[in-house]
């Protein structure tokens, strides 16, 4: 018994020296961290598309249609031409002193004058035919209600002096006076051969693009038609 007793006072002192030397702390190592640096974020707009101004516009040849009943009628722009400028005379306004006040001296050529744009524009000629497709004479569209809208603005037409009024080297006659006088063509009669057909002047840009380039008609109170030139 006296051998059990000095053990164990022994076997209590070494398992304190053990959970001493477990017990006892370190000095803590210190942790480095690197900053990241923030990242820029860019935003790239995205491209709007610009909006087409008459998506429905129809071609050259094709017509619109406009009236009701009887009285029903169709329009077409057919063709175009381009002029840096044109040569006109008129019976009704080609006297040497009329000429002398509308042009300048070295201007006046055979009774003909010249008609100029202002700078940096030409003049477009814009051809339509109107046909009556009713049994009943009806109201053709007066060349006011044609206009030219490009990079949407809008040109109206520029008439010439007189109904008489003849155009160098160009076919047809003034789209207004076809019919009646003035603004107003009056009335056509059913049938192709009674269509009322001419062209219409434009004083647009130079740098205009048949592509971006629409004839727009109000064919009548209700109805309007839109073309692309190219």
């Amino acid at each position: 018994m006296r051998s059990i007793a000095v053990f164990i006072p022994i076997g209590f002192l070494t398992l304190a020296v053990i959970l001493a030397g477990c017990t006892s702390s370190s000095p803590a190592v210190p942790v480095q961290t690197t900053a990241v640096p923030a990242t820029a974020v860019t935003t790239i707009p995205t491209p709007t598309a610009t909006p087409v101004p008459f998506p429905n516009a129809l071609a050259l040849n094709a017509y619109g249609s406009f009236g009701s009943g009887e009285k029903t009628g169709k329009a077409a722009v057919y063709k175009y031409l381009v002029r840096p400028n044109y040569t006109w005379t008129a019976p009704s306004y080609n006297s040497a002193h009329e000429q002398s006040v509308y042009n300048q001296p070295n201007d006046i050529q055979y009774g003909y004058n010249i008609q100029k744009p202002a700078d940096g524009n030409v003049f477009l000629f814009v051809y339509l035919h109107v046909v009556n497709t009713g049994t009943s004479a009806v109201n053709a569209p007066s060349a006011k209600q044609f206009t030219v809208n490009i990079n949407n603005v809008a040109y109206s037409y520029s008439p010439v002096s007189s109904s008489d009024t003849v155009v160098n080297n160009i076919d047809g006659t003034q789209y207004d006076f076809s019919f009646g006088s003035g603004n107003t063509v009056g009335y056509v009669l059913p049938g192709e051969s009674n269509a009322a057909d001419g062209y219409l002047i434009y004083e647009v840009p130079a740098s205009f693009t048949p592509e971006k380039t629409f004839v727009v008609g109000n064919l009548d109170f209700q109805t309007q038609a839109v073309w692309k030139l190219g």
